[in-house]
């Protein structure tokens, strides 16, 4: 018998899998389960997916991603100078590990950083801009977010024709980023990262790269996902197995219960209706606002039922990844970290995620109408 306590760990925990399991539950209600419910779940998407976790998590393991923050941070000249590096590691490398993987990754490494200089009343700012730069550096290519995965394996979408659809909106969220980062007050920077400092191995940064790659072929369908799967599973059993039991079991879990749910809504003629009215409406504006509410994930699988018109959902799904706190599960990743910390200031972090998130999501859209 599970107690309470028990239950509201695990909500602690990950409440992004537990509103998922929700959701997938509730809408069993309304379409009981049957054997139908196995055409729900895109296996390409996750097995691609997980392909990507794992080759990431064993190049996060050789401490590759430590050496290259640290070899920026030793150029910073100043605080702004200093934050501009924090929020620019994870504005660019969202867009080949993922923006939930660049925050698991840079936003914990922050906190150290701003610890050791002495700036924790920077930590709000900094990992809110983080979580920005994450999201919109991950907008950019097929394999930077999982909506992005999704849409590009659904659709069949070329790597061309995806950047030309993302990019304005990228480089115009660039310029806002920026000046919103350029609001941070300059100073001295004093902080030595020296001590601790571990060498890269190499050799398993070699071979989790390489693998990485041939999960990017996998995106461009240039090489079997099935193959894929099997080659990064055996190889990684035999060079370091604990990466497969390391990787985030749960964010696959989640995207199978959000598979259920949003193909169970799908099945309803009342809910089809809507959607696919709203979707034939403004795809970029529905899906943007969608997202707000169940997530920009879930949304994108959810609306990809009702529309054909790929461009506009994976402009409106990203786009809709700024806005409220639960719009983008990478937001949840970031509010986790934080909340931990002892000082942690839960209120004045949402006013400013709500406030930059914003004026992100208004900036984005227009750009995206008038584009």
């Amino acid at each position: 018998m599970v107690s309470s306590k028990e239950v509201h760990a695990f909500i602690r925990r990950d409440p992004v899998l537990f509103a998922s399991l929700v959701l997938a539950l509730l809408s069993m209600l309304l379409v009981p389960p049957s054997a139908g419910y196995a055409d729900y779940i895109d296996v390409r998407t996750l097995a691609i997916l997980m392909c990507l976790m794992v080759s990431v998590a064993g190049i996060s393991s050789t401490g590759a991603f430590d050496a290259l923050a640290r070899g920026f941070l030793g150029r910073s000249r100043g605080i702004r100078s200093l934050v501009f590096v924090l929020v620019g590691l994870p504005f660019i490398l969202s867009m080949f590990i993922t923006n939930d993987v660049a925050l698991l990754t840079f936003v914990p490494f922050a906190i150290l950083v701003l610890t050791l200089a002495g700036r924790r009343d920077l930590l709000v700012p900094v990992t809110v801009l983080q979580t920005l730069a994450a999201n919109l550096g991950s907008m950019l290519l097929p394999f930077g977010n999982p909506q992005n995965i999704f849409i590009a394996s659904h659709y069949d979408v070329g790597l061309p024709d995806f950047v030309i659809t993302t990019g304005v909106i990228v480089l115009v969220g660039a310029v806002v980023l920026v000046l919103m980062a350029l609001r941070v007050h300059d100073g001295p920077c004093e902080v030595s990262l020296a001590d601790g400092q571990e060498g890269v191995d190499r050799r398993r940064l070699g071979f989790f790269t390489v693998l990485f790659a041939v999960c990017v072929l996998a995106v461009l369908r240039l090489v079997p996902y099935q193959f894929v799967l099997v080659l990064v599973v055996v190889l990684t059993l035999v060079v370091r197995p604990r990466t497969l039991v390391g990787i985030d079991w749960g964010l696959l879990l989640t995207f199978v219960f959000l598979f259920v749910f949003a193909g169970n809504l799908a099945s309803l003629e009342a809910v089809s209706g809507s959607l696919g009215d709203l979707m034939r409406w403004d795809p970029v504006v529905a899906s943007a606002v969608v997202s707000q509410f169940i997530s920009n994930v879930p949304a994108t699988v959810m609306l990809s039922n009702f529309t054909e018109d790929w461009a506009g959902l994976l402009a409106g799904a990203n786009i809709g990844g700024f806005g409220t706190p639960i719009a983008s599960m990478a937001s949840i990743i970031t509010l986790r970290i934080y909340s931990r910390e002892e000082d942690a200031d839960r209120g004045r972090f949402l006013r400013f995620f709500m406030v930059t998130n914003v004026i992100m999501f208004v900036i984005l859209l227009t750009a995206s109408l008038i584009h």
